[in-house]
């Protein structure tokens, strides 16, 4: 399924890959690959869950494509989505030695561009932006010594402009101060809880950020990530926000 806004063309592939063309051709990924989801390998540990079915991907069409943390680093999924003249946008920290996941992305045959979390620059004719991403020591996700999965720090989201349209993926993040005033044309959240906002957290961000469409990703890869996305749907619906799924 692919999920169409105006100008702009969307594709989840599953976990926290997703593909966005602009009205130019200008094609951005953000975060591909991990477990089997471009490689075919990817099998639900539920049955009867929304999520799009793992396929062997290798399109290499990507201009941009935007890493923002290292649990989303995966130099076999670049690979797999990069055009041989792409660049790639990858979050300061990212650490490709402790992920066991590939070389490093400068040792890939990529330009390489290392953003912080207050980045604005334009790659070709994409505007790309970050944000802070990461758990709160007193939020949901923290432990009883205030330990989290994303510490401060760790990674970023991305806010990318092609056209005149911005898409938001905020990265494995709690809902932070400082997201519902940001400009945004399509939200593409994180539903899964456990490591992230959940489904709850972020339709209740969606009403307030009132975007013209609504596109959630990461959920249901694994049993950690499991989410009712219908249910996330109507609750995001219900405040007159559009949604679409692309769950096959």
């Amino acid at each position: 399924m692919t999920v169409t806004h105006d100008d702009l063309t969307l594709d989840w592939f599953g976990y926290a890959t997703l593909r966005v063309e602009g009205p130019d051709g200008t094609v951005v990924y953000f975060d591909p690959g991990r477990y089997g989801c471009l490689t075919g390998e990817w099998t639900p540990d539920t049955e009867g869950v929304g999520h799009p079915p793992a396929t062997d991907y290798d399109a290499r069409d990507g201009d941009v494509v935007c890493v923002t943390h290292d649990h989303h680093y995966d130099a076999d999924g670049i690979r797999r989505v990069a055009d041989e003249d792409a660049t790639l946008v990858v979050y300061d920290a990212v650490d490709a030695a402790g992920t066991g996941r590939g070389p490093a992305p400068e040792d890939l045959d990529y330009e390489v561009v290392r953003v912080d979390d207050a980045a604005d620059l334009a790659v070709g004719n994409a505007v790309v932006r970050t944000v802070a991403a990461h758990n709160l020591p007193d939020g949901p996700r923290a432990g009883d010594d205030g330990s989290v999965p994303h510490p401060e720090g760790f990674g970023c989201g991305f806010l990318v402009t092609l056209g005149e349209r911005t898409v938001f993926w905020p990265g494995d993040t709690d809902v932070l101060d400082g997201h519902a005033e940001l400009g945004v044309d399509v939200f593409c959240p994180p539903i899964g809880g456990s490591f992230t906002m959940d489904r709850h957290e972020a339709a209740d961000l969606a009403a307030e950020l009132r975007p013209e469409l609504v596109v959630p990703i990461h959920y249901n890869t694994f049993a950690a990530l499991e989410a009712d996305g219908r249910g996330f749907a109507g609750d995001v619906a219900s405040a007159g926000v559009p949604v679409a799924l692309d769950e096959r």
